[in-house]
């Protein structure tokens, strides 16, 4: 049974600035929820109740947001607001959250591995938060996810279709399709150009990953930007046969750029919240 979730919080939230100079690109809203909660909300739907964050300089408003706010608590207590906080107080109630720092920013392998001492030796699930994932009819992505691990018992990442002009703003893959939504993957590009990309089929921000890729990573040289890329780890597991892409249901929105936040914002007030009045 995977019951731990694992947020790489660390980054800068460049293609967002100004706004993320002070603030966590994951506490961006959209709409009344800031971008981790409707993550830690996907892990929770999934059965992952131990939620292990890795952050870094000016990221404590994440903690405090998963807390309990004694003072505003005691102030909206017994008045219509009150249920505005029944979502997060949910979640606090039926998670535990634990954090550690990334000191440097060198890569969301680097990421991963520092939270190692989080997770510990067992498989575990990786969501980052930025990529926004809404299945409004049925299981969310990490649930789907999830079910295909206990079938394959091997590191599984999300997968979808992209315009071969952007395959230089993901990790693609290639493989042998085992059904029309599962690949086996035989290789992996970290952001290829266009005409050096083996496929379109992108990986996105939802990961299953087996235990054994902490050492993997920690014996992966940096690669594309300098950085220890995730998905030069992957690589290595993938070479045995061991890692499954999968593509799967429902939308994703990518809410680090300001068009795919702005999408995200409008579907969710259209499908989500207005329902939820």
């Amino acid at each position: 049974m995977i019951k731990k979730c694992l947020f790489p919080a660390a980054g800068y939230g460049t293609r967002f600035l100004p706004a993320t100079k002070a603030m966590p690109k994951e506490m961006l809203p959209i709409v009344n929820k800031p971008l981790i909660q409707y993550g830690v909300e996907e892990a929770l739907e999934a059965g992952l109740h131990e939620i292990a964050v890795v952050t870094g300089r000016n990221k404590r408003s994440i903690e405090d947001h998963f807390d309990i706010s004694f003072e505003m608590e005691h102030q909206i207590y017994g008045t219509d607001k009150e249920h505005y906080l029944t979502g997060v107080r949910s979640l606090i109630s039926e998670c535990t959250f634990s954090y550690t720092r990334q000191i440097q920013m060198k890569g969301l392998g680097h990421a991963i591995l520092t939270g190692r001492t989080l997770i510990g030796d067992e498989a575990f699930a990786v969501v980052l938060a930025d990529d926004l994932c809404i299945n409004l009819d049925g299981d969310g992505v990490l649930q789907q996810m999830i079910k295909l691990y206990n079938q394959f018992r091997c590191s599984i990442v999300a997968i979808q279709e992209v315009p071969m002009e952007e395959t230089a703003k993901y990790g693609v893959i290639s493989g042998e399709m085992i059904r029309d939504d599962i690949y086996r993957v035989h290789s992996m590009v970290e952001k290829p150009k266009p005409e050096d990309a083996p496929s379109n089929l992108a990986i996105i921000g939802r990961y299953i990953l087996t235990p054994d890729i902490f050492d993997i990573i920690a014996q992966t040289e940096p690669g594309k930007g300098g950085e220890i890329q995730i998905t030069d780890a992957l690589m290595k597991q993938a070479q045995q046969g061991c890692v499954i892409a999968y593509k799967f249901k429902g939308q994703r929105f990518d809410c680090g750029s300001v068009e795919g936040y702005i999408d995200a914002t409008n579907f969710c007030y259209e499908n989500l919240y207005k329902t939820d009045k």
